[in-house]
């Protein structure tokens, strides 16, 4: 085998076969995937408090993130859960493929539970996987209890108030990491 520079397992011509094609070099490689995981209520978005939230319905954050994703070569995983234990479970799923190198971050819309839930903190900070929290709306602008976030310290960036587009902003964010 000629030295390219590239590290490959050579496969002994004896162990190929009489015959036999040579094996491809190019590795096949599956694209990488951001999870964009939207919390409690978050279903309820075009009808929901629209001068907060706006018109646009959670289908239409759905294509406006598979757009952004398209853009950057990237899978998207896109979900939503009024529980929270689901979004611990696929912040955990989440850390295994970026473990595996198959997912290159997570976009999380936690809704409500960012104020409240030390779970979705510990799922985070337990798997190490480079997340953005992101909100529709400025909660800094908002009611005093929306002030505090429990996720922002484990998070690798923290957005509110650029509306639905604050996902496309968002993924091309993970999409640099």
């Amino acid at each position: 085998m000629k030295d390219d520079g590239c590290a490959r397992r050579a496969v002994p011509e004896s162990r190929q076969g009489a015959g036999a094609r040579p094996r491809s070099e190019a590795p096949v490689t599956t694209p990488r995937s951001v999870f964009v995981l939207n919390g409690p209520n978050l279903n309820l978005l075009g009808t929901r408090e629209p001068a907060v939230y706006g018109s646009q319905t959670l289908a239409d954050v759905q294509q406006l993130c598979e757009t952004a994703c398209a853009r950057h070569g990237l899978a998207l995983q896109f979900r939503q859960s009024n529980h929270e234990g689901d979004l611990v479970d696929w912040i955990h799923e989440a850390g295994r493929l970026h473990a595996a190198g198959q997912l290159a971050g997570v976009v999380l819309n936690a809704a409500a539970y960012t104020h409240t839930s030390v779970a979705l903190l510990d799922a985070v900070k337990g798997t190490g996987v480079p997340l953005v929290e992101l909100h529709i709306s400025n909660v800094h602008a908002r009611e005093s209890f929306r002030h505090h976030s429990h996720i922002a310290g484990a998070a690798r960036a923290v957005m509110c108030g650029f509306g639905v587009p604050g996902y496309a902003l968002a993924i091309d964010a993970v999409a640099g990491w």
